[in-house]
């Protein structure tokens, strides 16, 4: 459906079931969840769907190892649950991942891989069914048989466990098209700008379409605030009205994914290393042909869709890897580098200094109005938490009562590829691979039918993948196209920018509009460490 289309229909006179702000991953989840339910729905992103913190994932449909180490075992065993069933229902979008963590201590094997064993147990019986594999030990030997380019002085062994890995902004897209199919109305570039409230209760919402500035007026039933670490102006907005003063409930924390060639990490294995030498977490993924580092996590005072990155985090993630690996990667090596912000949930008079001991869960408040707010988790358990949006809702009478579960089999859009099916070599292809049609899954053959199929602009990306994201994935911007309808800006900066132009030719023909390639240019500067406006 044309955009034009789509705008229409805000002014239709209707009242929905539910209206969600925010097209990130548990906004999405919940129009998801609801449209499956056969409630009317309405969905608004004021930017590009996961254009925020749920495009900047480390890419790791996970349980969560850390959060076993510090003793959440309900927060795990969901997460290992929830992973089952995304591996299932995006096939093309996430599949399993073995990583292997090196010993360099005689007591860490033991140690870690117990913790592993039990990571395995309460995975339960299931995920197997996904290809995931069981915790293996491992000899020194055989550790840097896998891990060809690890540090060998004083490697003691290793153990080998399975997690998975995913396209966080695909699936985002996937999820989003899934929802229209079941009949929800979702628009990207669309912004609530506020509350509409009668006696005292909100009772829908006002919009802008920022490529127009016309204004629209939405009336739901019941309206879910679900704009990641954005819920708290929103909350602000709703109290204002209502005269009632709103505390904080998010804490965000920033955290960067460095990338560098895959020559640096030359294997389909993960890198985990449980704990660096300030206590984090580092990770060395494969990931669409090139080699994710990181991440950090460190508190910011401030909110920003296009947060800069701190150079001792950078820094941090080098010397880190540096430890290693044979090569380590210099500041030079570096391909792209993304900052994310990550919506933990702060308790009150927390102290929001150490971001680790802050909330990973997600939360959910209902204001005196009626405005329902979710915020933390995390992607793998997008799902649950859309579940849980709409049990609450549900209790505080805003929606009717409706079956639960309608997504634990719920196949995403593209999901119904057959292995070794496609137009080019086989649908199903690891996410170690670069970028390519695989992602497409079953939509791989309605690309290649459109023009320009056989043009390689570069990175894998080709005229007819463009022209796929104007017409069928809403694309809008070069910047929607080459950091999430392709992912080329997070893997190689230099090179997403050099196409920029060459992507909005294409917009021009598509939608009548070049997509800003300019500002992309000054934003890819950005993702190469080059602070934006200098």
């Amino acid at each position: 459906m044309q955009r034009e289309q789509l705008i229409s229909r805000l002014a239709e006179p209707k009242t929905y079931d539910i209206a969600v702000i925010g097209g990130g991953a548990t906004g999405l989840g919940v129009a998801l969840d609801a449209a499956a339910r056969g409630l009317s729905v309405v969905l608004l992103e004021s930017h590009d769907f996961a254009k925020g913190t749920s495009s900047r994932a480390t890419k790791l449909v996970h349980g969560g190892v850390r959060y076993l180490a510090q003793g959440n075992i309900g927060l795990v065993k969901e997460a290992l649950h929830e992973r089952v069933n995304l591996l299932s229902n995006a096939p093309h979008l996430a599949q399993p991942l073995p990583f292997v963590m090196p010993s360099y201590k005689w007591w860490e094997t033991p140690f870690y891989g117990a913790g592993l064993v039990i990571y395995d147990q309460l995975g339960g019986k299931t995920s197997s069914t996904v290809g995931i594999g069981k915790t293996a030990f491992l000899s020194a030997a055989k550790t840097q048989k896998l891990l060809p380019t690890i540090q060998p002085k004083k490697l003691h062994s290793g153990v080998k466990y399975w997690d998975g890995q995913f396209d966080d902004a695909r699936l985002a897209l996937a999820i989003a098209q899934t929802a229209i199919d079941l009949g929800a109305l979702i628009i990207n570039y669309c912004a609530v700008e506020g509350f509409v409230h009668e006696a005292g209760k909100v009772a829908g919402i006002k919009a802008r379409d920022s490529e127009t500035q016309k204004t629209y007026i939405l009336k739901a039933r019941c309206v879910v605030n679900a704009a990641g670490v954005w819920v708290d102006q929103l909350r602000e907005m709703d109290g204002q009205a209502a005269g009632v003063s709103v505390e904080k409930m998010v804490a965000p924390s920033q955290g960067i994914h460095v990338v560098v060639d895959r020559s640096f990490w030359p294997t389909d294995h993960a890198l985990l290393v449980p704990k660096t030498e300030d206590g984090r977490v580092l990770f060395a993924v494969p990931w669409l042909g090139k080699t994710i580092l990181g991440t950090t996590d460190s508190p910011v005072p401030d909110l920003s869709y296009e947060p800069t990155p701190f150079e001792e985090q950078i820094d941090f993630v080098l010397r880190e890897a540096g430890r290693y690996l044979t090569s380590p990667p210099k500041r030079k090596d570096v391909l792209s580098i993304w900052v994310g912000l990550r919506p933990l949930v702060k308790p009150p008079e927390q102290d929001n200094k150490n971001t680790k001991a802050l909330s990973r869960e997600h939360t959910i408040v209902v204001s005196q109005s009626g405005l329902v707010t979710v915020t933390g988790g995390k992607w793998t358990t997008y799902r649950a938490m859309a579940e849980d949006v709409l049990a609450r809702c549900t209790e505080e009478g805003l929606i009717a009562n409706t079956p639960t579960g309608v997504t634990v089999n719920l196949k995403l859009r593209g999901a119904n590829a057959k292995p070794h099916e496609n137009t080019s070599s086989a649908i199903v292809k690891s996410l170690s691979d670069p970028p390519g049609l695989h992602l497409y899954g079953d939509q791989a053959s309605a690309v290649q039918q459109l023009p320009g199929a056989e043009r390689i602009l570069g990175g894998g990306l080709s005229e007819a993948m463009v022209r796929y994201a104007a017409r069928f994935e809403y694309a809008r911007t070069v910047e929607d196209v080459l950091a999430r309808r392709s992912r080329l800006l997070f893997l190689d900066a230099k090179l997403a920018s050099r196409l920029a132009d060459d992507v909005a030719a294409i917009l021009q023909d598509e939608i009548g509009s070049y997509g800003q390639p300019e500002a992309f240019k000054k934003l890819a500067q950005q993702y190469l460490g080059v602070p934006v406006g200098s």
